[in-house]
């Protein structure tokens, strides 16, 4: 065989054994590198075991309700005009709530303070400004969040709302909750702890539980104005807030 023949022929050996072989890279492909951890997830408290069970009510086709066609905009023009309580009598201005109307967490609160009936807005006091630093440092801005409370009007030295007056005023929260439907609710403060789940056992008691109310993930925590009359309180809210920001995760 002459030497061209010879060669050709061992051209030939060698792409056969090359189209038998593995593919392998002369520069493999690196695993590409995880994003950094969030720093609210460091040290963040594992997910708590499942609490209380609120589930969604049964429809009834023989009665109608006069909230279920209205959107976020039509509660809060019905909200400005409510005069089903007496809390119409001594408000500035009512306060729906706000945020957007696909968000995926809604914090809830027990009612407006001085400040919010002055604005119209909810959490813009004090309290208000701590919460919107701690959902900042969960890395949900406030523009994110829907923010809204029981009450949606002032009651008179900022006393808790009477069972009458969240009664009538209920009916307006739960349908803002089933309209943003959010991945996760957090109920800031006995209050709104105790009328979304339907119970009367203490904050402390709800805490570190995965509550659900028909069907959304429901954390219990205190309330920001709580922590401002007790900085000790700083800590465990930390710890609550983180649990539902792991379950926006969790559910996005």
């Amino acid at each position: 065989m002459n030497k061209p023949r010879e060669l050709f022929a061992r051209y030939l050996e060698q792409r056969a054994e090359l189209s038998e072989a593995p593919f392998i890279l002369e520069h493999p492909v690196t695993e590409q590198s995880h994003m950094p951890e969030p720093a609210w997830l460091k040290d963040a408290p594992a997910i708590p075991p499942a609490g209380i069970t609120i589930p969604a009510p049964d429809k009834d086709l023989f009665s109608d309700d006069p909230l279920a066609r209205l959107d976020l905009d039509g509660i809060a023009q019905r909200v400005h005009s409510c005069d089903r309580c007496v809390l119409s009598e001594t408000r500035n201005k009512a306060v729906p709530g706000e945020g957007p109307v696909d968000a995926q967490l809604v914090v809830v609160g027990e009612g407006p303070g001085a400040t919010e009936d002055e604005t119209g807005r909810p959490f813009v006091g004090r309290a208000g400004e701590l919460l919107t630093e701690i959902l900042t440092a969960i890395d949900l801005p406030r523009e994110q969040v829907h923010i809204c409370n029981v009450v949606k009007c002032r009651p008179p030295s900022n006393r808790k709302p009477s069972p009458e007056e969240m009664q009538a005023c209920v009916p307006y929260l739960y349908r803002q909750l089933e309209i943003i439907s959010p991945k996760v609710i957090l109920a800031m403060g006995g209050t709104a702890a105790e009328t979304l789940l339907n119970t009367r056992q203490s904050l402390g008691g709800m805490r570190n539980k995965v509550h659900e109310f028909r069907g959304i993930p429901l954390i219990v925590t205190y309330h920001p104005a709580a922590l401002l009359r007790n900085p000790h309180w700083k800590k465990p809210t930390w710890d609550d807030v983180r649990i539902a920001r792991q379950l926006v995760a969790r559910h996005t």
